[in-house]
């Protein structure tokens, strides 16, 4: 992120939590950890956490967990996949054919 998105991240952060220290240091501050942080997922993780906490954000509440992040991207395609394999099988699946049932059954009793 640069300074400028640092500073709208900020007024969003200040917006919604008026104690919230926007001082020249401060953006300083959020610019030294923030700098090779992309500024959506910044504004993504800030938005949740306005909806969840009523405490300002720290600095690695902005940045949020990138390992959750990472598994939950993976988990969300790994589930995307799933249901298109499932809405494969869907489309192709068929009933047994007439007798299968009544095959297996007579397989297990002389087993």
């Amino acid at each position: 992120m640069n300074k400028a998105e640092i500073i709208d991240l900020l007024i969003v952060i200040k917006e919604n939590y008026p104690n919230f220290d926007v001082s020249d240091e401060n953006v300083e501050r959020h610019l030294k950890y923030l700098h090779d942080f992309s500024f959506q997922a910044a504004m993504r993780n800030v938005d949740e956490h306005i909806r969840t906490s009523k405490y300002p954000p720290n600095i690695a509440e902005i940045r949020g967990s990138l390992g959750e992040q990472i598994e939950r991207d993976r988990m969300k395609s790994f589930t995307q996949e799933y249901f298109a394999e499932r809405a494969r099988a869907r489309e192709e699946a068929c009933p047994p054919p007439p007798g299968w049932k009544e095959s297996i059954y007579a397989k297990l009793r002389r087993a």
